[in-house]
């Protein structure tokens, strides 16, 4: 029996188009070990079997046709941030635990003509804030690499689908690393674009200046095939950049023959020497396929988390404004009049973290502590920005650990909100410069995955999936499969 769940997109589209086995076939593999493993991982908040099959079907035709393209038929998980016209899309959230949209995402569009099949929606950190998708209304969703571990945030519900196989591949969004830092706990590979290469247009935002989408795969190549198809203008979202996207995919093997590589100290020095260690061994891979590399002085350590969340909340408690129990959304049965409708509604409809960051950005808002805090914070991420900027003029890629140590135990952070927060730390940065940043499947602590991060100019995606994938093939780290994903 073949483990048809084990191979790569890339992999299955050869498959396809072969004719060893129909979408619809491959399909109903994937929706079998979804009924099997689902139940114990809770990565999936909605199962769209119908719609699913019907995709495969149409896409079969396709294949029969000699008009499908390399995605043709290919199942996929999203991420439940991304409207989807007819299928509930949550957030994760109680507020909108009933909300049907009315059109489907720029995301979800361009994917769908790709014939792609879309096999579910996935948990999520509430409104995507959060490290380890334990701030979802519907429960928290499991690491399969260890049962007892969060499969990190928010994009939690997205990495373990296909670190378990239960999807090829699925997509993110990433505001402050939430494609990254689970991709680094499930052993993928995750892709955060340029802000603006990806169309928000149907995407529930959260913080609208940092938000942006990307893809979780299980190689190199599947993250340049699927960012390929998803990236491009769109009219739709003011923010979309006017760049034109290169072929990913035809041009990965045609990477630099030399190139160069900044390693900031302060990143590296903030990890444990077992982790150093397995830092140093991906530098010296790096250096067998050409790279120089430089440690570097960029001390941003200090300030990326405080500025982060100072940004961050304050975006999202004026993004969350409008859900006020009156337009669409949840809506409290208890209200005496308007103001205890609002109150009441939100009150409820919130979840803690989501209160806890809406209440920050209020008050960094407010009168009086305005330009002490908000404004203070947009000239430091100007900064942050400037500083990138000086290293790529010298550096082809910025090199850091996507985090700094293993998926948390479940619950670990209960208590300390802010040592979940730290754990952003090599990722926000990217996000307040909008930069592009990869986060690949190269290190281990504790026998547990850990991500290695790549960073690149604006714009510059084809650099990082060059040299990632040539980084692929001298790097044993594509067999390293969850106990869920290694059974038949």
């Amino acid at each position: 029996m073949t483990a048809w769940h084990q191979k790569t997109l890339t992999q299955l589209s050869n498959h396809l188009h072969q004719g060893d086995i129909s979408s619809t076939a491959l399909t109903e593999h994937f929706l079998n070990r979804m009924q099997e493993f689902n139940p114990s991982l809770n990565c999936y908040l909605a199962i769209t079997a119908d719609l699913a099959l019907q995709q495969a079907q149409s896409a079969d035709r396709r294949l029969k046709e000699k008009t499908a393209t390399l995605l043709t038929g290919i199942p996929y998980a999203h991420k439940d941030i991304f409207c989807t016209q007819g299928i509930k899309t949550t957030c994760g959230s109680k507020m909108l635990e009933n909300f049907v949209a009315p059109y489907d995402a720029t995301v979800t569009k361009k994917l769908h003509e790709q014939g792609l099949v879309m096999l579910g929606k996935t948990n999520m950190d509430e409104f995507a804030m959060g490290s380890t998708n334990e701030h979802s209304y519907f429960g928290p969703c499991k690491n399969p690499f260890d049962l007892q571990r969060a499969p990190g945030g928010s994009s939690g519900g997205s990495a373990s689908a296909v670190a378990a196989g239960l999807a090829v591949f699925s997509t993110g969004s990433d505001t402050g690393g939430s494609i990254r830092q689970p991709a680094s706990f499930c052993h993928l590979v995750g892709i955060k674009p340029t802000y603006g290469r990806v169309s928000r247009y149907g995407m529930i935002a959260f913080a609208s200046s940092l938000d942006q989408g990307g893809v979780l795969s299980q190689s190199v190549a599947d993250a340049a095939l699927v960012l390929e198809a998803m990236s491009g203008h769109d009219p739709l979202d003011s923010t979309s950049a006017h760049q034109p996207v290169p072929q990913y995919f035809n041009l990965l093997n045609n990477a630099p023959n030399s190139f160069k590589v900044a390693v900031p100290r302060s990143f590296f020095e903030a990890m444990d020497p077992s982790s150093q260690e397995a830092f140093k061994k991906v530098l010296e891979h790096i250096r067998s396929i050409g790279g120089e590399v430089d440690f570097i002085d960029f001390n941003i350590q200090d300030i990326v988390i405080p500025t982060y969340y100072i940004i961050a909340p304050a975006e999202a408690s004026s993004n969350l404004a409008r859900y006020d129990g009156v337009r669409y959304g949840y809506q409290t049965p208890h209200a005496k009049n308007l103001e205890d409708l609002y109150m009441k509604t939100r009150g409820e409809g919130f979840g803690a973290e989501v209160k806890r960051r809406i209440l920050m950005g209020t008050y960094v808002l407010s009168s009086g502590y305005y330009d002490a805090f908000y404004q203070k914070a947009l000239k430091v991420r100007a900064l942050i920005n400037s500083g990138f900027q000086e290293i790529f003029k010298k550096y082809h890629v910025i090199a850091t650990p996507t985090a700094l140590s293993e998926a948390s135990l479940l619950k670990s952070h209960d208590h300390d909100p802010l040592a979940m927060y730290y754990s952003d730390l090599c990722t926000v940065s990217v996000n307040l410069a909008n930069l592009p940043a990869i986060s690949l499947p190269l290190m281990q602590r504790h026998g547990l995955p850990l991500g290695f991060q790549l960073i690149g100019n604006h714009f510059d995606e084809l650099t990082l999936l060059q040299i990632s994938h040539k980084l692929e093939q001298v790097s044993p780290w594509v067999d390293h499969l969850s106990p869920i994903k290694a059974r038949s």
